[in-house]
């Protein structure tokens, strides 16, 4: 029989009555797909900065950043302990920081977060350029069903320095999150709706919606005063971001998903109940969409700047007195503590989601081998726009060499968001204000 074919890696086989199967992975579809899995990533953002306590209240172990090393290898501190079954699968990195942090309002950490802007020269009639994830997901949306997934713990894109989301589009724009499991799942999961031509229909009808809706806001656009045409290219930005989803719906429709698992997601968890069932509820759907290739790319927005949103309350759901927002002030011993044993509550959520990567398995390894992990702040302390708090985890199939804590002086944040494009084989000279890769032993494909 000859090798000579070569078939596409979303081949399938159509039988009776229109049902399909899709193929397996064969070696006729060529060694980009079955020598490698899936390269993924997902950035995790927490807003107001991790808890570095002051010298001289000798409570350095509460410390984000590790402080001490035992047998040449660093020290989990108090706040980070959650994360210790998973050293040799992560590194702390300091030092990084946005050239352009400095500049801005201390509260548009999390605009610029992902993006280094704003810059002296953005795009005209914008605020902000691209963002880390929309450049990855522009290079791997050919290869699955969603470009991307933007979550947020309010959903919407809030509004400038007080932003709910920290995913920005090509054009520089806020792109709008979602916060319901209910939703997402529905979104990312759920078929069966009818036959296939019944859902190409549906999907051509909602395209065409859009479209018609699209170019009546732009009409009127036309008509309008500076501050409604801002909220109405918000509005555009977000009819853009659906469409891109319905179109990459279609395409896919009739290519059926990999069979999962679901009974453990509780759809019903909200931002109003329990804070850890809804971050592990999201930390869920993202696993799952991993697993089953459904995207690649991932933002999700923990909490907001300045005691914006609903999260600023989850210390005091945890008995910690005050919102999360005011802990980041606390100058006091008693403060400092209570903002780190936020920090800990955080780590435990993080861990959480390491552990689901790793219990998915791709080919050759884990799910959390294959994608890397970003999570961190756009503030160290009390807005504070040096030394970021950076973590970076899995991507050990990716070049990753991990269990450390990194510092060479300070370092751009955007050189470190070059290496992590170059370990996911998306070739592109420079991102923002970048200078060249980073100088760190973590990433070795740089």
């Amino acid at each position: 029989m000859s090798n000579s074919i070569q078939l596409d890696r979303r081949a399938f086989l159509r039988g009776l009555g229109g049902v399909s199967l899709a193929l397996p992975v064969l070696d006729a579809m060529g060694a980009e797909v079955t020598e490698l899995s899936p390269r993924r990533f997902c950035a995790i953002y927490t807003a107001n900065g991790m808890s570095l306590p002051k010298a001289e209240h000798k409570i350095d172990e509460w410390s984000w950043f590790p402080t001490a090393e035992s047998n040449g290898e660093f020290v989990f501190g108090k706040s980070t302990e959650p994360l210790a079954p998973f050293r040799k699968h992560l590194s702390f990195i300091g030092g990084l920081h946005h050239p352009s942090g400095p500049k801005a309002d201390p509260h548009t950490c999390s605009d610029m977060w992902l993006t280094g802007a704003p810059l002296h020269n953005p795009k005209p009639g914008t605020y902000n350029t691209v963002g880390l994830d929309q450049i990855i997901a522009q290079h791997t949306k050919q290869f699955c069903r969603q470009p991307s997934l933007v979550l947020s713990i309010d959903a919407g894109t809030g509004f400038l320095s007080r932003t709910g989301t920290i995913s920005y589009s090509l054009e520089g724009r806020p792109i709008p999150a979602e916060n319901s499991p209910r939703r997402i799942f529905d979104r990312l999961f759920k078929g069966d709706r009818g036959s296939l031509a019944e859902e190409h229909a549906r999907l051509q009808h909602r395209i065409k919606l859009v479209d018609a809706v699209a170019q009546s806001a732009k009409d009127l656009d036309a008509s309008l005063g500076k501050s409604d045409r801002e909220r109405m290219d918000q509005y555009l930005t977000s009819l853009n971001e659906v469409e891109s989803r319905l179109i990459a719906s279609e395409k896919w429709i009739d290519i059926p998903l990999k069979k999962q698992d679901y009974s453990h997601l509780n759809l019903e968890a909200s931002n109003e109940g329990e804070p850890a069932d809804f971050y592990r509820t999201m930390f869920d759907l993202i696993t799952l969409a991993f697993d089953a290739d459904i995207t690649r790319s991932v933002a999700f927005m923990l909490n907001r700047e300045d005691g914006m949103g609903i999260s600023d309350t989850f210390p005091i759901k945890m008995g910690l007195a005050k919102t999360h927002h005011n802990l980041s002030h606390a100058t006091d011993k008693e403060g400092q503590l209570n903002f780190a044993k936020y920090d800990k509550f955080l780590a435990e959520q993080v861990a959480y989601f390491l552990g689901r990567l790793n219990h998915y398995k791709d080919r050759d390894g884990s799910v959390l081998d294959n994608s890397i992990v970003l999570f961190g702040s756009g503030a160290s302390t009390t807005h504070t726009p040096r030394n970021l708090p950076t973590l970076v985890a899995g991507g050990a199939n990716l070049g990753l060499k991990h269990n450390k804590y990194f510092r060479n002086g300070e370092q751009r944040m955007s050189n470190m968001y070059l290496s992590i494009l170059r370990s996911l084989n998306v070739q592109v000279e420079s991102f923002a204000d970048s200078t060249g890769t980073l100088t760190s032993p973590v990433f070795t494909r740089s």
